[in-house]
């Protein structure tokens, strides 16, 4: 089952059309979700929370290395997308090549924008491209006190203990 929640641009384009035809909401959440962890789901959760469908979009491997640096991503975007796509608050995952979701966000304009609580509303990168549109940023999820690099650097340094 979660396969099929994993499509690619023009899939995802086709259903965002029907579900704004069926008078849905879309809510666009995006990120790496390197080594899934509690403030991921967290984060997916509030997404959700704000009603209607939920659109999960995530870095590809070479756009995680870009923004991480070598050694990411740890699991590659195909594995990461099969896990999120497990999970019931989300109803569609797709894996993008840019470095932000502004392409993304242009080609089926959400209704929102969910960023981590790492966020505000002013910060956003992608905020100018949701503006462009009517569309808004809504930050949700928990505090931000987890993190995949924090995990990997707790483990290496217990490693090395």
């Amino acid at each position: 089952m979660s396969e099929r929640k994993i499509v690619g641009r023009e899939e995802l384009r086709e259903r965002a059309r029907l579900w704004r035809c069926a008078g849905e909401r879309i809510v666009l959440a995006n990120g790496n979700f390197d080594l899934l962890h509690v403030g991921h789901v967290r984060y997916l959760r509030g997404a959700k929370e704000l009603g209607g469908k939920l659109v999960v979009a995530i870095n590809s491997d070479e756009s995680v290395r870009m923004l991480k640096g070598e050694g990411r991503p740890v699991m590659p975007a195909e594995e990461r997308a099969e896990i999120v796509a497990a999970l019931a608050d989300v109803d569609v995952v797709i894996i993008f090549p840019e470095l932000d979701v502004r392409a993304l966000i242009r080609e089926i304009q959400p209704d929102i924008q969910a960023k981590g609580t790492d966020y505000t509303p002013d910060s956003v990168p992608e905020r100018d491209a949701v503006a462009e549109y009517g569309g808004r940023v809504a930050i949700v999820g928990d505090p931000k006190n987890h993190s995949t690099t924090d995990i990997l650097r707790t483990r290496l340094v217990a490693r090395r203990s």
